[in-house]
């Protein structure tokens, strides 16, 4: 079965001569797929180069304009798919995208693609800049009534959204698919910034913060339980969230005292991912975590529709010192929006979920919802 991708329209509608639209995102998640979905649906006459290949990197190592005119002569659209592989590759789509005329660029890349090659000058304001996720639900939604869609929650709690675990029929051959790429192309592409060697401690490190998932994380605590100082936590913590592994969620405060702020919460943008790392692929009604389950769920996949909807939200969670608190915070043209995550089916507790009243005197303004499993198709898109 084939899914449209949410960010093809956006690059559809990005493709303009000469700018670079640049495809970010983990190994697996469906970066090359796209690729072939967006020329599919254009008459552009294209060159596709690999980075991973040899002679690709040869031919574009030869920094020259006529270099470059010779190789693109006639074409309208280039693409070039996992191009971190590419030295140099920032500078070198400067000088492709300055020099020669009418060309539109797609490019593919891991996350150290972006901090090794592209970060700073050379295509600053040349180009459009995309994360693509695992599979969203609004990805899903058109292929599934709402039947399959109920019945198909808890795998997607527990297993997540990479494309090709829907090629996959068996449960075990899908934990085992989940288990590989952790350990080979993950790995991989933490392992390949400068400076990271210890690929076991960084592993440690993940599976620590898997088990605290929607909790505020103490780097300190972390520093002692792997050996490590303070600063190589929050360098790896970074690092997690820069190889789109880790999504990072800081404290809301408008300067009341009692408000905590300088604590984070981690989120996986994969459930599936989190449970690889702690070997648990139980359905959510065994296990004691299935509430960090459905929070991690439902924030993955409200960042993902909030992108395929190119909107410009930030995000927070909000607590005070004397406990009160709320699961996610919205901030959006002014607009303050709070949501509460409840897994329980249970009626009476869902109902019985209030604003805390600190919050609601904080800010009266400011919206409240509990999302619970009657409801959260609405808040993610599906």
């Amino acid at each position: 079965m084939e899914f449209e991708r949410y960010l093809l329209k956006t690059l559809l509608n990005h493709l303009l001569p000469n700018k670079v639209n640049l495809i970010f995102g983990t190994r697996r998640v469906g970066k090359t797929y796209l690729l072939k979905q967006l020329t599919a649906r254009t008459a552009y006459r294209t060159l596709t180069l690999q980075g991973e290949d040899y002679d690709t990197q040869q031919l574009l190592a030869q920094r020259s304009i006529a270099n470059y005119r010779r190789l693109l002569d006639g074409v309208e659209l280039l693409i070039v798919d996992e191009a971190q592989e590419i030295t140099d590759i920032g500078l070198i789509l400067k000088l492709i995208v300055d020099q020669i005329e009418p060309l539109r660029i797609v490019v593919t890349g891991s996350s150290a693609f972006d901090l090794a090659n592209l970060s700073g000058e050379p295509l600053t304001g040349r180009a459009y800049f995309h994360q693509l996720y695992p599979l969203a639900q609004c990805e899903l939604a058109p292929y599934e009534n709402s039947l399959e869609t109920r019945q198909r929650l808890d795998d997607r709690l527990v297993l997540g959204s990479y494309p090709e675990l829907l090629q996959l029929s068996g449960t075990a051959d899908r934990q085992e698919y989940l288990k590989n790429l952790v350990n080979t192309y993950l790995l991989k592409d933490i392992l390949a910034f400068e400076g990271v060697r210890n690929a076991a401690k960084v592993k440690d490190l993940l599976r620590l913060v898997a088990f605290q998932v929607g909790k505020e994380v103490s780097m300190d605590e972390l520093g002692r339980q792997l050996q490590s100082s303070k600063n190589t936590v929050e360098k790896y913590l970074d690092m997690f969230t820069k190889v789109f592994v880790l999504v990072r969620v800081g404290g809301f405060s408008r300067n009341l005292r009692k408000e905590v702020t300088k604590t984070s919460r981690w989120y996986f943008t994969d459930a599936g991912i989190r449970n690889a790392l702690i070997n648990d692929f139980r359905l959510p009604a065994l296990r004691t975590d299935a509430g960090a389950l459905w929070e991690n769920y439902l924030i993955a996949e409200r960042l993902k529709i909030l992108q395929a909807q190119r909107r410009p939200v930030e995000f927070f969670f909000w607590r005070t010192y004397d406990q009160q608190e709320i699961d996610w915070l919205e901030l959006e043209n002014g607009q303050l929006r709070a949501y509460e995550f409840k897994w329980s089916d249970n009626r009476a507790t869902i109902t019985r979920t209030k604003v805390p009243k600190a919050f609601a005197d904080a800010y009266p303004d400011a919206t409240f919802t509990a999302i619970h499993r009657d409801n959260y198709l609405e808040f993610i898109g599906g």
